[in-house]
């Protein structure tokens, strides 16, 4: 039984029909829903849709068959999520007001004053525009009979919004011919309302105000759902160490200097937004936040304090508070909740533990199932709730007993056996946004259904996409009007990308050129170990030898008794020097700027990362190191490597191909181009550095050529160009300086250049920096390629080993310099006062 909608789990009605279909759309079968599951998972894999903390990110996943809603019913649940909202909302002004509610013992101060939610610190501010919840989310379930329940009122920092409208867009595009033939409303109002509102909260002396979103980082359990609302909103995905408060105003550090912030959509729990006036020993916020609140120059949304209302106490008086603020019956009611401050509440839930959730007060308690304890436990549980019963709310089990997200100091992340998507107990989140007087409700939500009770992403819950029917016409809402005249456009006023932001797209670049210079090299390595392998002594084997002795920096060996193997090189990510590991790399480097990205760029990344996984998993084949004398199943060695190798260096070009022709120039495309140049120009040299340098024959010497222009894609130009005995002085005048070559030092040193250009300086000088690109722009300058191809009595060419280590360890200092002239950030802000809890920023939601 769904006991979501009165659709079934697959999107049928309940005997199995699907009669809400329109007469010409077909309705699809067993067949089709299973092909939508697995395209499904492939297109939220390559947007890169997951769940869970930076060490468990989780996929996202998705059962593309819709819960469905007719219009009828949906208007009632509308209407009464609303209400909901707009009574919380004046609960809300009144706890940080006058209070009338606390003194007429409607609310019973204790509930209020007792929870963590409940903030002194910003008693009394307001926001600008009449309402203080701008945002808000209701989880519910239908109970037995059939009827919508709320189970809880999510108002801290609401998460899903960003979930549900990648859901939709994901089941529009595997469920296609459905979506496009049924009436449905639409996603878009409620984020467009949501845009206006957060301009329509500025402080009035912000007349085009400059928002940002604030994100506990990368490493929050909901990641994905912020940077995609960030994306969606056009606004900026700020830290709190890109933020700080000075004169009064809060300032987001850009490269170019400190630009201000008007308004801050925050998805920082309030508690740990400012370590000054809040909670000492936050890394995730920003010092003086609430000073700046309350000089009128800063609206923060939600508001801080707004956790209060989540409050399992308000939850259970809401009934009588409508009653008595809005002097109306609550049109979506609760599920029964009782608060075990009061007296008869307190018996009612000792009473019958067994058949109750159990709510702490504090999110730092985990909740407890009733029904799940034996006896001993049940008798602990009273004990502790008779000695502090405000710390306690009961509430009753609801559709098979549905519960939402029982939080506790010792989450873990999603794992284990994932949901049925046809599984019996499911909630659903829905979302409304204060709007020009009113609050405008998300037509649908985010849908989750699980086996067990408790219905969380944690735990394996399985999302669906919501549709709510709709009538004639009403998918299309012409929401635009035509004005007479001229109508002037003008860019709004953005906030620049921090130092954080800047370095993320640096090292984008950079890993992402390492991962293609590693892949190049290592295909031409495999090709040549399948032809040569077993002929150590002719001149392709002393060849190849060179070539393998080029794949690792002899100067950073971790491990000098083991010699990596060839599959190693590819696919363990514990190797730095691995391709597995740049990839990795260039994954976090790009979900840490997601916002800043075309969701084209993850599918890319995806599909690499399940070719190295695939090929991680594949059975194991004996593993050959890179000891030429061992060639004992060496071909086995390479097996598969060839394909993942194609595949990745194809991912590889089709995110360069992205970024150059999908992101604007500004300072963030120079910065990650100029990574891509410096790690390209540092790799060039290194190469020719490991292969040309020492003494060779002659025709071990042409193999060793003949590899390094192809490593380099410069074969065709190489053969075009050049005489066949042309030899080292050719490829040193291909490799360090044509400047019309995209693979050539003197190219990437003329990018890098033009590239720094295009970034602001901060207060630290770049005279350095420039210095030594000067320096280096001045070796390649100076360079002879046919003196320097020269070898000396020796057989060596020192000369040209002597040239590329000058200009290899000048390109380093170069990436230093770039690294404190761009990205040096403040240390982390410490109170003072309260160093007991400076520790505990780790459980930080």
């Amino acid at each position: 039984m769904d006991v979501l909608s009165s659709a079934g789990p697959t999107g049928a009605r309940p005997g199995g029909t699907w009669d809400w279909l329109p007469e010409h759309a077909p309705m699809p079968t067993e067949t089709d829903l299973a092909r939508a599951r697995t395209e499904a998972e492939a297109l939220l894999a390559d947007h890169g849709v997951t769940y869970g903390t930076a060490a468990e990110h989780e996929p996202w996943r998705l059962d593309p068959a819709p819960v469905v809603i007719d219009e009828d019913e949906w208007s009632g649940l509308e209407a009464g999520i609303a209400q909901r909202a707009e009574l919380l909302d004046a609960v809300l002004q009144d706890l940080y007001g006058a209070r009338r509610l606390l003194t007429d013992s409607l609310l019973p101060p204790t509930s209020v004053v007792a929870h963590p939610g409940f903030l002194r610190t910003v008693d009394g501010l307001r926001l600008p525009g009449g309402r203080e919840l701008v945002l808000t989310a209701t989880d519910l379930a239908r109970d037995d009979d059939g009827t919508w329940l709320a189970l809880v009122d999510r108002t801290q920092a609401p998460s899903g919004a960003g979930y549900a409208m990648e859901g939709r867009r994901v089941v529009a595009q595997v469920l296609e011919g459905v979506y496009r033939q049924t009436p449905i409303q639409r996603l878009g109002p409620f984020f467009r309302a949501l845009r206006q509102t957060l301009h329509d909260v500025a402080p009035p002396s912000a007349p085009q105000p400059r928002i940002a979103l604030l994100t506990p980082g990368p490493g929050s359990e909901t990641a994905f759902d912020q940077a995609y609302l960030a994306s969606m909103l056009g606004l900026p995905l700020v830290e709190g160490s890109d933020l700080v408060v000075r004169d009064g105003r809060l300032w987001v550090r850009g490269l170019g200097g400190t630009e201000p912030v008007d308004v801050l959509l925050r998805r920082v729990d309030a508690a740990w937004c400012d370590p000054l006036d809040l909670r000492a020993g936050s890394r995730l916020g920003v010092p003086g936040l609430v000073r700046a609140v309350r000089a009128g120059t800063l609206s923060v949304v939600n508001p801080l304090g707004s956790g209060v209302l989540e409050n399992p106490a308000v939850i259970a008086a809401l009934p009588r508070l409508a009653r008595t603020v809005l002097d109306q019956d609550l049109l979506l009611p609760s599920a029964p909740t009782w608060w075990c401050g009061e007296a008869s509440s307190a018996s009612h839930v000792l009473a019958n533990l067994a058949d109750l959730v159990l709510i702490p007060l504090s999110r730092e308690e985990r909740g407890v199932l009733g029904w799940t304890l034996d006896a001993a436990a049940r008798d602990a549980l009273a004990a502790r709730i008779a000695a502090e019963p405000w710390r306690w709310a009961g509430q009753a089990r609801v559709g098979g007993g549905a519960v939402v997200d029982l939080p506790g100091p010792d989450d873990e992340p999603a794992g284990g056996r994932p949901a049925r998507a046809d599984s019996g107990v499911g909630v659903l989140r829905t979302f409304a946004v204060a709007h020009r007087g009113a609050y405008t409700v998300m037509a649908g939500g985010l849908a989750r259904v699980a086996d067990g009770p408790v219905v969380s992403s944690r735990t394996g819950a399985v999302a669906k996409d919501v549709w709510v029917l709709a009538g004639a016409g009403a998918d299309q809402p012409a929401e635009a009007t035509e004005s007479a005249g001229e109508v002037t456009v003008a860019r709004r006023a953005g906030v620049g990308i921090s130092p954080r932001t800047a370095e993320n797209l640096f090292w984008l670049g950079r890993y992402a050129e390492r991962a293609e210079d590693q892949a190049r090299d290592l295909r031409v390595v495999v090709d040549r170990w399948d032809d040569f392998h077993g002929r150590p002594r002719s001149a392709g084997g002393r060849a190849l030898a060179v070539l393998v002795g080029a794949l690792v920096d002899p100067d950073a060996a971790d491990d000098a008794t083991h010699a990596p193997t060839l599959r190693e090189l590819a696919l363990d990510r514990a190797r730095p020097e691995s391709i597995a590991a740049s990839v990795a790399g260039l994954g976090n480097a790009a979900a840490a700027v997601r916002d800043q990205l075309s969701t084209d760029t993850f599918g890319p990344l995806a599909r690499i990362d399940r070719a190295l996984r695939a090929e991680r998993a594949r059975q194991r084949v004996p593993e050959v190191g890179l000891d030429l004398g061992r060639f004992d199943d060496a071909r086995a060695a390479t097996a598969g490597l060839r394909p993942v190798l194609d595949r990745t260096l194809e991912g590889l070009l089709a995110v360069a191909g992205i970024v150059a022709e999908g992101l604007v120039r500004d300072v963030g495309w120079h910065l990650l181009d100029a990574g891509r140049r410096l790690e390209r120009a540092q790799h060039v040299v290194a190469a020719l550095r490991r292969t040309l340098v020492e003494p060779l024959a002659r025709t071990v010497e042409a193999h060793v050529v003949d590899s390094v222009v192809l490593a380099h894609d410069s074969s065709i130009t190489f053969r075009r160009r050049y005489p066949d005995d042309a030899g080292v002085t050719a490829v040193l005048d291909l490799l360090l300086l044509d400047d019309a070559n995209p693979r050539s030092l003197a190219f990437q040193l003329d990018r890098l250049r033009r590239d720094l250009a295009g970034v602001p300086m901060r207060a630290r000088s770049t005279d350095e920096r420039d210095r030594l690109l000067t320096q280096v722009l001045d070796l390649v300058a100076e360079l002879d390629p046919a003196a320097a191809a020269a070898r000396d009595a020796d057989g060596r060419r020192a000369r040209l080993a002597e040239t590329l280590d000058s200009i290899q360890w000048r390109l380093l200092a170069v990436a230093d310099e770039i690294e404190k002239v761009h990205f040096a950030r403040p240390l982390a802000a410490r109170a003072l006062d309260d160093p007991w809890d400076a520790g505990d920023e780790e459980e930080a939601p």
